[in-house]
């Protein structure tokens, strides 16, 4: 018997082995990821560790890591084996950061003014409940039905839907959450947030202060091809600038997220391999050098900062919403947007109303047109920072369809000729979670 305990014992240490070995030169990503993403829900979302670990990391391999919440610090530290410690920490109105080794969070310490003073407007434009209104041209048994739908069933693992909004001329139709989610609940937007990013340069050239045909974008491009690449090249992702968007391993967004303070310098200093404007290609340091380029129209971080809530997010009412920054200040544009749902669903209603807010001209009808435009060798699927229907992606959706994505299959779908948004948030994405199915089942109930 001893003898059976001994091998065992050798053979467990030799698979602790093989996994250390085979895991070692991603313990960076490991131990950063679990740990960015067990603050912010933590501090941002205010969820529990166990359900944090039990959603949110339960995917191999950051279900290796090990994680202490620090909360009188308000800092998470993951390990694995207790190897690579990586810690996140949480700043007041910037979010969790994760602090690269060798960097000192204390130095950063601005943080935004934001203004979430109530009005007394009925959903959306206010804090007030909406006002019951029941259309006679929807069948809400199948619409409640298409809803349900998206979610899991008892012990069920398959769609892992966590919240579902459905807003019709302006009022909440349909209205869903799983278990420990709510409509106070923030939830990361992921990519979404890329769509926010482009509607602050919206606001922007709106305000006379850039233009999407501007080139001589960064004075570390002027020596070479990249001064002539456009404001518009990098919205389209269509620069022709190296990148990769690979999750998987170690490689330049996985890098950008998890390895530096300062995010946009990785993509700033990219060179061109492709033709400009010939190169589709899906980049989240496009997004956050964007941010960066954002950055430099203001004299202080605390102008920049201050300028994405008050010109959108809080004049909106998306008064849940955090985005977070990386070590530098930058807002992280590409991936940090939290919000709940019914605040998501508000920035679709912005779109769907061609950039019109209760009046008040937030960005013109002709960027939200532009924002549509689809890119240029993208096959119709994407325009200015938004995926797009152009191209049939959804054969059962109307193609005028435009929508903010994110990973693992966040979604604020706005369909402007069914005078509709609709807001789904998961961690399951296409083809395991059909969007075209539950979208299609959602319109089918509206005749």
């Amino acid at each position: 018997m001893k003898k059976i305990i001994k091998i065992i014992g050798l053979l467990s240490l030799l698979a602790l082995v093989v996994v250390i070995y085979l895991n070692y030169p991603k313990l960076n990503f490991i131990t950063g990821f679990s740990s960015k993403s067990v603050c912010s829900c933590t501090f941002v979302a205010d969820r529990s560790l166990a359900s944090i670990e039990a959603q949110d990391n339960d995917f191999s391999p950051i279900d290796l890591a090990t994680n202490k919440i620090d909360f009188e610090n308000k800092s998470v530290t993951s390990t694995v084996f207790g190897l690579k410690a990586r810690t996140a920490v949480y700043k007041e109105g910037l979010g969790c950061i994760l602090v690269p080794e060798g960097s000192d969070h204390t130095t950063l310490t601005v943080q935004p003014n934001r203004n979430k003073t109530p009005k007394n407007k009925p959903f959306p434009y206010g804090d007030l409940p909406q006002k019951d209104t029941v259309f006679q041209n929807i069948d809400y048994s199948i619409l409640n039905k298409a809803v349900i739908n998206a979610f899991d069933s008892e012990d069920e693992q398959l769609k892992r839907t966590r919240a579902v909004v459905v807003v019709y001329k302006n009022q909440i139709i349909a209205e869903h959450y799983a278990d420990g989610f709510n409509k106070d609940t923030k939830i990361l937007g992921w990519s979404m947030t890329k769509s926010i990013t482009s509607a602050i340069v919206g606001i922007l050239e709106k305000q006379g202060r850039v233009s999407t045909s501007q080139s001589h974008l960064f004075p570390e491009w002027e020596n070479d091809d990249r001064a002539n690449l456009t404001l518009n090249n990098l919205l389209q992702m269509n620069s022709g600038l190296a990148w990769e968007e690979d999750y998987s391993k170690i490689s330049d967004v996985t890098k950008m997220l998890f390895l530096r303070e300062n995010m946009p310098k990785i993509p700033l200093e990219k060179q061109l391999i492709e033709i400009p404007n010939e190169s589709w290609n899906y980049s989240s340091g496009t997004t956050n050098l964007i941010s960066g380029f954002i950055r430099n129209q203001f004299k202080t971080n605390q102008a920049y900062l201050d300028f994405w809530y008050r010109e959108l997010i809080d004049k909106i009412g998306m008064h849940s919403m955090t985005i977070e920054t990386d070590l530098k200040g930058h807002f992280v544009g590409s991936s940090y947007g939290w919000a709940t749902a019914r605040d998501w669903s508000k920035f679709g209603l912005l779109y769907l109303h061609n950039g019109n807010w209760n009046g008040e001209q937030i960005f013109t009808k002709d960027w939200v047109e532009y924002t549509k435009t689809p890119t240029n060798t993208s096959d119709g699927i994407y325009g200015a920072q938004f995926w797009l229907n152009a191209g049939g992606r959804y054969p059962d959706v109307p193609k005028d369809l435009f929508s903010c994505n994110g990973y693992q299959g966040q979604q604020v779908s706005i369909i402007p000729s069914k005078d509709i948004v609709i807001v789904r948030f998961g961690l399951i994405e296409d083809p395991l979670f059909s969007f075209n199915t539950f979208l299609s089942e959602i319109l089918s109930a509206i005749n």
